[in-house]
């Protein structure tokens, strides 16, 4: 589907456009830990697609990018069914876009103009690839982080709980029995880890069961399942909270009867 290939290092190489676009299908497909000279721009049409890079993980569901800047070593997989496009965007042009990994929501503008873009990829450049390039490279920069992102801690000691977590999702610990469990003190545990992730031990725990659980419903899981299986009291209380974070319940998000 988005497998990159010779004429991408080629396009770089021979200042080629700025902005190449693909588009395709794919299911159940992962991609090593690989680079690109360019920024790349990951489209989710249909599915749910996991970008991966030593910093973290980024969770992309449908009408959702992830933003990578050039050279950024990253992996990923689909969930389910994929349908989605890449933007690859000169370097040049990247130093007005973010310096980090995000996920983002899409416009209508920007995701009309990756598709006509990925549809003229094999067309010579000319006066209104340009004109679109342009438009596709403003409408990145206005786009806004969303809380799809799961940054990991750098400490050994809260790198070791945080896989764990990922390992285990529906563990019903507690921060002391966390720091118990690696060494440490409560407070250093609950001070490091917002220092390193950005994010609060409890809301850290939370977003990554709110991610996994992206993945299993794009897989097929039910929701009942799903719930159950990351530790949730109730499925009504998996739903709250899924709607509360999302905006919509799972079965509206993945399009399901029920």
């Amino acid at each position: 589907m988005l497998h990159d290939g010779p004429w991408l290092a080629l396009q770089d190489e021979d200042g080629g456009p700025l902005v190449v676009g693909r588009a395709g299908t794919d299911a159940d497909h992962d991609t090593a830990a690989h680079h690109h000279a360019r920024g790349q721009l990951i489209g989710c049409g249909r599915g749910v697609l996991s970008v991966g890079t030593a910093a973290g993980t980024w969770i992309v569901p449908a009408r959702h990018a992830v933003w990578l800047p050039p050279r950024e070593v990253h992996w990923a997989r689909m969930h389910g069914p994929f349908t989605g496009w890449s933007l690859y965007v000169a370097p040049a042009a990247c130093e007005m876009l973010p310096p980090a990994p995000c996920t983002v929501a899409v416009t209508p503008l920007l995701w009309e103009a990756a598709l006509r873009c990925a549809e003229r990829a094999s067309a010579a450049p000319d006066a209104a690839q340009d004109r679109l390039a342009a438009v596709i490279v403003d409408e990145i920069r206005g786009l806004h982080p969303q809380p799809l992102g799961l940054p990991m801690p750098r400490d050994a000691r809260l790198l070791r709980i945080a896989q764990a977590l990922l390992a285990e999702p529906a563990q019903q610990r507690t921060l002391p029995e966390w720091a118990a469990w690696a060494g440490l003190s409560d407070r250093t545990l609950s001070r490091r880890f917002a220092a390193e992730t950005s994010l609060s031990f409890s809301v850290w725990v939370q977003r990554a069961r709110l991610l996994r659980a992206l993945e299993w419903l794009a897989e097929g899981r039910a929701v009942t399942a799903v719930a159950l299986e990351l530790g949730y009291d109730s499925v009504s209380a998996f739903i709250a909270l899924f709607k509360r974070q999302l905006g919509r319940t799972p079965a509206a998000y993945f399009g399901r009867k029920g």
